[in-house]
């Protein structure tokens, strides 16, 4: 019967070199960085800044207008963490089924400004501020994807469903 080493004094890593807990730090520190200096994280940040300012005009009193609320913030939070996510996955397929998911999501946005128009939100200048900055993420979107490299991916049993 083998016996379980629970010994945390081995620091090895997998490929047999020692594990340097603060080198790690600075690896994640730098690539964490790295993707938030992006043009396309940025422009994302923004717009949910503008959806977090833009949540405080809707009357919250009104039911169905809160329920914008909730789908705004809902999309604005996706589209930040999916774009971490494709970047932290690396292989094209995860690459692009965050970028579907990121699509869904600031296309929602844009539906959702257009159902606070039509409900009678009064602040419409501010919706042209949403839709401008999602205009100009969909610039830095379509750059983003683009950028994805084909080549760095491995088969999975679903399909080839992005080649």
């Amino acid at each position: 019967m083998a016996i379980f080493d629970d010994d945390d004094d081995d620091e090895e890593d997998f490929d047999g070199e020692e594990f340097n807990s603060e080198e790690a730090k600075r690896d994640f520190q730098r690539e964490h960085d790295r993707v938030e200096n992006m043009p396309i994280m940025k422009k994302a940040r923004e717009i949910f800044e503008i959806v977090d300012s833009l949540m405080e005009l809707i009357d919250e009193e009104d039911d169905f207008m809160a329920h914008y609320r909730g789908l705004l913030f809902e999309d604005a939070s996706i589209i930040c963490a999916k774009i971490a996510g494709a970047e932290g996955g690396d292989l094209y397929t995860l690459r692009m089924e965050n970028a579907v998911v990121i699509k869904i999501h600031a296309r929602s946005l844009l539906t959702q400004t257009s159902g606070l128009k039509m409900m009678g939100f009064k602040e419409t200048r501010y919706l042209k501020v949403l839709r401008d900055a999602i205009e100009e993420f969909r610039l830095l979107f379509i750059e983003w994807v683009n950028s994805f490299d084909k080549s760095n991916d491995i088969p999975d049993e679903w399909g080839p469903l992005f080649r």
